[in-house]
This record gives structure tokens, C-alpha cells and sequence, in this order.
């Protein structure tokens, strides 16, 4: 499972580079967060977990202060929260997460990157039974063995718990998303390399390299759409 992480971990440091498009996103998905309780993270669960993955993400303040005083205003801008699924090239699978004010736009956004890359959409249900929904928290500074301790004197199960780069990853029941970074922070831990639910493949497929080229293609112009905050997919791309 670890090279699973580490796979999306490089593709995001790839991206990453376009930081005014990461920022963009994060500015939708915290007003939203907002705007569904409280815009006070300590008053909406939901939107303190935003928040903090935000930070991993090195978001600025201002862009997070900005979302959160238009959630705080008379602005009353509805998004809807859209999940696609779809094949790409050699059968590979993808799931795509949306959050939009325009349905009819984000779908046709959404199908023409899939159709001009090699790709096609799918129905719901068509791949994402090949994903595992899975929490997943990195720290640094411990061992696997003392984060283990942790999460046992905190009565908290994990999934996995695995020494990646310079950082102990935990994967964990979505459920327990909350109480495992509770429990770090009892431990007097409260930064985090990573902090999301995300969607995990259950087995990687690794694809021909003329595939490769084109499937990287398809995910790029996916993640570039306004309305995408998230692409999973189950290709090896190390």
C-alpha cells in the first residue's frame, strides 16, 4: 500500500508547481466547507478537516481568510459536489471528483477530456469498486514502532502503518480520520506531511509506455479543469 501513496504524492509535487490553480481550488472548497455549518473551523468538523489539508498543501492564509469571509458574507453562490467515473487508455480506471455551479458545464468539461485523450466516461459504479475509500495521515519525527504506541494508547485501529521517505504514514478506516490526527495531537504532534480521505487503487495496473504518455495526458487536462478538485486513478507511474 505504501507505493500507492507515494505514487500520488509524486504526481502531486508535480503539479504542485501550478500553485495558483492549487489555490483556486482550495479557495472553492473552503467556502463550501463553510457554507455547509459554521465558518468557524472549531464548530465545523467538516471544514476544520479542510483546512488542515490545506496546510499540507502550503495554502497562504490569505487565500484561506478570503474563503472564509465570502462564506461569512451575503454571498449565497451554490455548488454542486459531482463525482465522475471513466477508462482511460489500456482499460486503466479513474475517478473524478468535482465541485461546481454548473453541472451541464463540469459534465461536458469532463467528457470532452476524457473522449479527446484516449478515454471514456463511465456510469457510476463502473470503477470506483476498484478503490478502497481510505484515511490517510503522515507525521514526522517518529518511528512506526512509536507511532504504533500512539495510536494503541489512544484505542485508535489502523489499517497499515508504514515508513515512507522521512515520514511514518498511517492508513486508516475513513471513519477514524479524526481520531487518528486526535490522537497525534494528544501526542503533542500536530503537523502532518498529510492529511485527506482519498480514494486508494486496490491493485496498480502499469501501462505500455505509448499508453502511459497518453493516459498522463488525459490526467493532466483533467486536474487543469476549474471545476476538478480531485483525480484518483490505479496506474503505476513510477
Amino acid at each position: 500500500m505504501g507505493r500507492k501513496w507515494n505514487n500520488i504524492k509524486e504526481k502531486k509535487a508535480a503539479k504542485d508547481a501550478n500553485t495558483s490553480r492549487i489555490y483556486a481550488k482550495f479557495g472553492r472548497l473552503i467556502y463550501v466547507a463553510a457554507k455547509k455549518g459554521e465558518p468557524d473551523p472549531e464548530a465545523n468538523p467538516y471544514l476544520k478537516s479542510v483546512l488542515e489539508r490545506a496546510k499540507t498543501y502550503s495554502v497562504p492564509k490569505a487565500i484561506i481568510d478570503r474563503a472564509l469571509d465570502k462564506a461569512k458574507g451575503n454571498t449565497d453562490e451554490h455548488y454542486d459536489e459531482l463525482r465522475y467515473e471513466g477508462f482511460g487508455p489500456s482499460g486503466s480506471a479513474i475517478i473524478v471528483d468535482a465541485l461546481t455551479n454548473n453541472v451541464n458545464r463540469t459534465a461536458a468539461d469532463v467528457r470532452a477530456a476524457f473522449n479527446k485523450n484516449g478515454g471514456n466516461m463511465g456510469v457510476n459504479g463502473s470503477v470506483s469498486y476498484m478503490f478502497d475509500e481510505t484515511a490517510v495521515i503522515g507525521v514526522e519525527g517518529k518511528t512506526a514502532d512509536e507511532v504504533l504506541e500512539i495510536l494503541m494508547e489512544a484505542d485508535v485501529d489502523a489499517r497499515d502503518i508504514l515508513e515512507e521517505d522521512d515520514a511514518v504514514i498511517v492508513y486508516a478506516e475513513p471513519s477514524a480520520f479524526h481520531a487518528v490526527k486526535e490522537a497525534f495531537k494528544k501526542a503533542g504532534i500536530d503537523e502532518f506531511t498529510v492529511a485527506e480521505i482519498t480514494m486508494l487503487p486496490q491493485t496498480e495496473v502499469t501501462l505500455p509506455e505509448d499508453a502511459k504518455a497518453k493516459f498522463e495526458k488525459l490526467i493532466d487536462t483533467l486536474e487543469d479543469l476549474e471545476d476538478v478538485q480531485q483525480v484518483y486513478h490505479n496506474v503505476d507511474l513510477s
